[in-house]
């Protein structure tokens, strides 16, 4: 069984291989800030926090010498030379207008039809959508960090039952046991973790997927 900071890390990890040389991401709050720690070193991407931050570093657990510098959840992070502080209407602006390349957010459920619900549980206290709403149809491509499953309820199904965020934005859901592409035709399923069988992903996912025929399977750091 892998605890849950080895889950957080290899979602991480496997995310951060996915941008361009000269993307601009923007990560939601949560397990998507670690993404920036895992970004290789030969490969340049600027992070924007809709709090008004473009040029976001790696998330900073001791907050260095400015605890005030701080990302859109509220956590300390480092900026890189030439990062630029704005408000936040400017910072939605960019969101808005198209100059996000990918955003990275966490969700509580994705279905085959890649709609998206991440913001609130019925009954439950939650504080608002925040900008997860205008990151989806924003942005041009959106990825899902997410443990596979939650106490071994699927969170990938065949139809949300949690009120959505955005409906058909999901491009890419990547959790601690696989990749998945979110097609018009399918859940394709791209690669897998090696600790886990082809069988077990099946089975803890709630919706049917469609096997790539080049299944991969991933390479895992040591630390894991």
């Amino acid at each position: 069984m892998l605890s849950k900071e080895q889950c957080r890390e290899i979602i991480a990890r496997r995310i951060a291989r996915e941008f361009a040389q000269g993307d601009v991401i923007t990560l939601g709050i949560g397990l998507p800030t670690e993404v920036a720690n895992y970004i290789p070193h030969n490969r340049h991407v600027i992070f924007q926090s809709e709090n008004g931050l473009l040029g976001i570093g790696a998330h900073d657990e001791t907050a260095g010498d400015n605890p005030k510098i701080i990302n859109a959840g509220g956590g300390a992070v480092l900026t890189k030379p030439g990062a630029v502080f704005f408000d936040s209407s400017t910072a939605f602006a960019m969101i808005r207008g198209g100059h996000i390349d990918a955003t990275v957010l966490g969700a509580l459920q994705v279905d085959a039809n890649g709609n998206l619900a991440n913001w609130m549980i019925p009954g439950a206290f939650v504080p608002g959508m925040g900008g997860a709403m205008d990151l989806v149809v924003g942005a041009k491509k959106v990825i899902i960090a997410m443990e596979h499953t939650n106490k071994g309820t699927p969170r990938i199904v065949e139809k949300c039952t949690l009120p959505l965020t955005a409906a058909g934005e999901v491009d890419l859901i990547v959790t601690e046991r696989c990749v998945i592409e979110v097609t018009p035709q399918s859940l394709l399923l791209k690669e897998i973790n090696p600790l886990f069988s082809l069988e077990e992903v099946i089975a803890s996912t709630g919706a049917r997927l469609a096997i790539d025929n080049r299944l991969k399977r991933w390479e895992l750091p040591e630390a894991v």
